[in-house]
């Protein structure tokens, strides 16, 4: 073989593979071409971020159409993976099944919450909601110390509140430069009963320290604390004095803080409250006093067996009744027939109560059984006192009258029958109030006072026949 022979036989392959070579520069070169010319992708960003943004929106799309509501209701039910439950539920997970259950925490609470949705439907919490990443950025701004501002509604109402309130510090401070010391109404009545008991009061003093204790004792709590200092045995003491107007303001005091108030009277009663009202009632008093002191003995019976029975061993009846003979003492005749009715009324519905209800409270019936104020009253005379009172010329009178006559018509029939001078009064009055019924009639008003009276005088008048 010839030299050149040679060369072309080995020069021939490496051709062939520079040729190769060439083309595939050539389409490399035309591919990424059309790729910059066709491209929908900004070439700058690498596909490093490209990649972490769609996955996160991705992730984001996915929880958005994941949540799902549930509704809970006041039973526990089983939790399914994805649900959304709505704030203030109560979850707890089930140690039996490993599941988790849900119900409502507080029906009314959460019911507005619920309001208007329909089960089934996807949360909304694109409205008005914050994103991951804006809570992300607060908590960062937080932590940086930066102050998140709140809106100008907030600092209105901020501004506001700081306007019409001040803090306790500066009110203490206001008040300790004008020497003012804020009391309660404990130390308030401490310090109106060392007033009252001071020997170097004057009588005004004295009586203002009663009428300012007389305002706090109205409540219960008051009328208690003033056992703890032993603040009540003072006034009652008080009853003692020899001013009148001391008794007549102590015994203002007394009948507030009896009220209703069966602790406070069961130590007035131990303390001798109810012997020195007895004994001003029956002595010679001014008739303001005896109102004040007729109110404080009406407050000590009044639901008090106990004390009932205490009035009615002391002659508390007799005391009374020479109370009511008395010349000028109307106004308080009326008060102690209203008394009498009261405790008869309250006697009677008492027993029948404790009856009904022999196995729980035996012992109240024990008690007022022990008050035996209808024999009493029919020994002492009052089924003629009360009739006489009949005679009394004002309406209300008449009627308090009216009403103790027939709370006494069982113990006093046979006396009531045989009382002339009753049936007189008795159809002298329903002639009177016939006239005064026809014209509240005339007037439009078919059920009035007079003709509630003229009702009562009837029935009175049937049961005495």
């Amino acid at each position: 073989m010839t030299l050149q022979g040679l060369l072309s036989s080995k020069m021939t392959p490496l051709g062939m593979l520079f040729g190769l070579l060439m083309a595939s520069c050539f389409n490399f070169c035309l591919s990424h071409q059309n790729l910059n010319k066709f491209a929908l992708t900004n070439p700058e960003k690498s596909s490093t971020e490209e990649t972490e943004k769609r996955e996160s929106e991705a992730k984001e799309k996915l929880d958005l159409e994941g949540l799902e509501v549930f509704y809970p209701t006041d039973e526990w039910q089983a939790l399914r993976p994805g649900q959304a439950v709505p704030a203030g539920s109560h979850v707890r997970l089930n140690l039996q099944t490993g599941e988790r259950e849900v119900k409502l925490q507080d029906e009314d609470k959460f019911r507005n919450n619920l309001k208007g949705s329909r089960k089934g439907k996807r949360l909304d919490v694109n409205t008005n909601a914050y994103t991951s990443q804006d809570l992300k950025s607060a908590l960062a701004k937080l932590k940086e110390g930066v102050k998140i501002e709140g809106s100008k509604e907030d600092k209105a109402r901020q501004a506001e509140v700081k306007r019409l309130f001040r803090p306790i510090e500066e009110l203490k401070k206001d008040f300790a430069e004008l020497n003012v010391v804020i009391e309660t109404d404990m130390q308030i009545m401490v310090r109106l009963i060392n007033k009252f008991n001071s020997s170097s009061s004057s009588l005004e003093e004295k009586i203002a320290a009663l009428f300012d204790l007389e305002y706090y004792v109205h409540q219960m709590d008051n009328a208690q604390d003033l056992l703890s200092f032993g603040g009540l045995q003072v006034v009652i003491n008080g009853l003692n004095s020899t001013e009148p107007l001391v008794k007549e303001y102590a015994a203002f005091v007394l009948g507030a803080a009896f009220s209703s108030n069966p602790k406070v009277q069961v130590e007035a009663v131990d303390g001798g409250a109810l012997q020195k009202l007895l004994v001003i009632l029956a002595t010679e008093q001014p008739l303001a006093t005896k109102k004040k002191v007729l109110f404080a003995l009406c407050s000590l019976l009044r639901h008090f067996p106990y004390a009932q029975q205490q009035f009615l061993k002391l002659g508390g009846l007799q005391v009374l009744r020479s109370l009511v003979q008395e010349k000028g003492t109307e106004v308080l005749a009326v008060r102690v027939v209203t008394l009498l009715y009261d405790l008869v009324t309250e006697k009677i519905f008492a027993e029948e109560e404790a009856e009904l209800a022999w196995e729980t409270s035996p012992e109240k019936l024990q008690q007022y059984r022990q008050v035996h104020l209808l024999p009493g009253l029919r020994e002492q005379g009052w089924c003629t006192i009360t009739a006489s009172l009949l005679a009394l010329p004002e309406h209300d009178a008449r009627e308090k009258v009216l009403q103790t006559l027939g709370a006494l018509l069982t113990t006093c029939r046979d006396h009531y029958r045989q009382d002339t001078q009753l049936n007189r009064t008795l159809a002298s009055l329903q002639v009177e109030y016939q006239v005064l019924a026809e014209l509240e009639l005339q007037e439009g008003e078919a059920e009035g006072y007079f003709r509630e009276l003229l009702a009562s005088i009837s029935s009175l008048q049937r049961e005495l026949r």
